[in-house]
């Protein structure tokens, strides 16, 4: 058996041989091998790797201003937890583990077991298993395929209500909320640069600035 050696930017990940399927993926996800830099996904058959860094201002910034305006809104409003970037999560359904930059579990979903809390040790978690209510994904160039392809029709499976997807490359941000349909993913129409979410009840609107240095500052609107 031998095993894969993926290398990006100088740095490697050793994809070991036994890793066949999602539930060998999800066992080396929770063993002393897994690494604990990069995003590693299992995508349908296929373990996608990227260990590119992180830009500042189209991806980190964003998904900062993203974290706090969403993650204090359910927060306020007792409707969930929010799961910034970092945090695995396996759907069987849809054959995938994935990593998304943000992902809201509802109240409901955590009560009915829609998408629980597994991988447990000392009274602590490692991943999540099920459906969430939203996923957020932050396009970068080493993710254009997986965000706008791969990941559009694999969280479809999942049975996911809203895929959020955002990409700050441009000199003017898109942003579009992605609703569950029994056809696949439509997007939300937007009226006045707003997009309405129907799981928030909420109408946002992404813009970006320059601030004093010249560089890009974002502001994540909520009404």
């Amino acid at each position: 058996m031998m095993t894969t050696t993926i290398w990006s930017e100088g740095q490697s990940v050793r994809v070991p041989a036994w890793v066949c399927d999602l539930a060998s993926f999800r066992r080396w996800v929770r063993s002393d091998e897994f690494p604990e830099t990069g995003r590693i996904c299992f995508l349908d058959g296929e373990v996608w790797v990227d260990l590119s860094r992180e830009q500042v201002f189209s991806h980190n910034q964003v998904k900062t201003e993203f974290s706090y305006v969403v993650a204090g809104l359910i927060k306020t409003n007792r409707l969930g937890r929010y799961c910034p970037d970092g945090m695995l999560f396996s759907n069987e359904v849809a054959n995938l583990t994935a990593q998304p930059d943000g992902i809201f579990l509802s109240r409901q979903g955590l009560r009915t077991g829609r998408i629980r809390f597994v991988g447990g040790t000392n009274g602590d978690y490692v991943e999540l298993e099920g459906t969430p209510d939203m996923v957020l994904e932050i396009v970068s160039t080493s993710s254009v395929v997986k965000d706008y392809k791969r990941l559009r029709e694999l969280y479809w499976r999942a049975g996911i209500r809203e895929y959020w997807i955002v990409d700050a490359r441009p000199e003017r941000p898109s942003f579009d909320i992605l609703r569950h349909t029994a056809n696949g993913y439509t997007a939300t129409r937007k009226q006045g640069g707003r997009v309405k979410s129907a799981v928030f009840g909420k109408s946002f609107r992404l813009t970006r600035k320059t601030d004093e240095q010249g560089n890009p500052e974002y502001e994540l609107a909520v009404k």
